[in-house]
């Protein structure tokens, strides 16, 4: 038989569990055609794979790059960690179905996490039409819940009606029938914090097997909260759940999720192997009673004294956030906000104002959590551990110094959890990273090196992959990822793209 590409003399984990075995790897078209001992047969292109490991690709299951997967630098970021495919659409926010106005609102408000705007309307399988081909990556598509709610209720904070229900399942059945790979929520976010339990689990219904994927309303200590309203829609609904960046305290979210498993409940979770997340400032700093989905609105009552008293509640926060994306004030990107405030000559909560004011709430931050430090680090140990888990960056790319989970996270899971800690083993991680995400979100002839399957494959060096990038340096490429196929075409020869673009919009099959 003649293959297009060969990948020789390499330890195949083959995403099963199974321990690495001496096999070659046989492509033909956009297919794994052998996996075996293939000898002389003859290829258009022979890669070398001996002394590293050969797996199928990695599959993002939390990546903000609904805009950013265009950027070559993006690409390279991820394909240097051996990341094929990105799930995009998370929190519930993202370009597509909507309006020109609904576009323009999850494009403004979630600018500091998607990237560049998008003008609308725009439907599903435009969007998907937009990725397929375009890019090195594949991507997947999840249905964004608060831009489906933004578009039939505007930034009301009202209970959805019948006819506000019945509108939003219309978007969600034609965006099923586009190809989307789940429904996700962002419960902290606006407008999805206005929904309920009942409004979600109706959403839910039509999922037939895929995952309603959920940034929770409440993490960490509180994520009893988020984690019992899970439950509730999935037991409403009888939907497959995936739990977004589950982070926090092992000793209270495992239980959690043990208990949401004893209850029969179809659940899977993401994490990243670092303790600071990344978000947009209006977020953490502003209360509750801030229309941040009206932007004016949110502005005018910033810009006054109706703020007064909330602003001195905040001043333990400060010290924890370090200032990610600020157009217009890029002085201040990198420098923590009371670095920067003292830079500015004024107090960090008046600078946090003018930050959410100049930047008309685009403002994004990378915020430590509560918990740093030792016992923080033994808890991302232990939940990647757990057999629910699977592997997410929850990149984001948007900014002068975004966090460095986006250019290092599955680099630190392969180089710092696997070779230096033994957190999983060289099988385990093909199984956390590439076949049980696979399996998730429908992607049936992804995630194993398997006849027949879709050509996603890396090669890696166990002895040297590993992530670079740091809070200081965030940008910095991870290393020892040096040849990838995705789609059957190789994408990344020697660390360096090779120009192809052979990404495929997923469908779930």
């Amino acid at each position: 038989m003649t293959f297009d590409i060969v990948i020789s003399g390499g330890r195949v984990l083959d995403g099963t569990g199974a321990p690495p075995y001496r096999a070659d790897v046989g492509i033909a078209g956009d297919r794994i055609a052998a996996v075996g001992r293939l000898g002389d047969a003859p290829a258009g292109t022979v890669i070398d794979a001996a002394g590293r490991l050969v797996a199928p690709g990695f599959v993002d299951c939390h990546a903000h790059g609904d805009a950013a997967v265009f950027d070559p630098d993006v690409q390279r970021a991820a394909l240097r960690q051996g990341v094929t495919t990105f799930v995009l659409g998370q929190d519930g926010l993202s370009f597509a179905p909507g309006s020109a106005a609904t576009v323009a609102y999850a494009s403004r408000y979630f600018a500091a996490v998607n990237g560049t705007s998008v003008e609308g309307p725009l439907t599903v399988a435009e969007l998907l039409a937009g990725y397929d081909r375009a890019v090195a990556l594949n991507t997947a598509y999840l249905l964004p819940h608060g831009t489906i709610r933004y578009d039939v209720m505007g930034p009301s904070p009202d209970r959805a009606g019948p006819d506000d229900l019945a509108g939003m399942l219309r978007h969600v059945e034609r965006g099923l029938s586009e190809g989307t790979v789940g429904l996700s929520t962002g419960l902290e976010y606006l407008p999805g914090r206005y929904a309920d339990a009942e409004e979600l689990a109706a959403l839910c219904r039509p999922l037939g097997g895929l995952p309603y994927v959920t940034h929770m309303r409440a993490y960490g200590e509180r994520a009893g909260v988020g984690m019992a309203e899970v439950v509730e829609i999935a037991g409403r609904s009888g939907a497959a759940v995936h739990v977004s960046h589950l982070h926090g305290p092992a000793d209270v979210l495992l239980p959690l999720v043990e208990e949401a498993l004893g209850k029969g409940v179809d659940l899977t979770f993401d994490t990243y192997p670092y303790l600071r997340g990344n978000t947009i400032l209006a977020m953490v700093a502003l209360p509750p009673s801030v229309p941040g989905a009206d932007t004016d609105a949110a502005l005018e009552m910033i810009g006054s004294d109706a703020l007064d008293d909330w602003w001195p509640t905040q001043e333990a926060l400060w010290p924890r956030l370090t200032v990610s994306h600020a157009p217009g004030l890029e002085w201040a990107e990198g420098l923590t906000l009371v670095a920067a405030a003292e830079r500015a000559r004024v107090a960090p909560a008046a600078l946090c104002r003018r930050l959410l004011i100049e930047t008309r709430l685009e403002a994004g931050v990378v915020i430590a959590r509560p918990d740093e430090g030792p016992r923080g680090d033994e808890s991302v140990r232990r939940m990647l551990r757990h057999p629910s888990q699977t592997g997410g960056s929850d990149g984001i790319y948007v900014g002068g110094h975004p966090h460095p989970r986006g250019f290092g996270a599955f680099a630190r899971f392969l180089g710092r959890h696997v070779r230096e800690l033994g957190d999983w083993t060289w099988e385990q991680a093909a199984v956390h990273l590439a076949a049980h995400p696979a399996r998730r979100f429908g992607l049936v002839d992804r995630g194993l090196l398997r006849r027949g399957f879709a050509a996603d494959v890396v090669v890696f060096d166990p002895a040297t992959v590993g992530d670079l990038a740091t809070y200081a340096a965030p940008r910095t490429l991870a290393e020892g990822v040096g040849d990838v196929v995705v789609s059957g075409v190789r994408v990344l020869a020697g660390g360096e793209l090779t120009g192809a673009t052979p990404g495929r919009a997923l469908r779930p099959s």
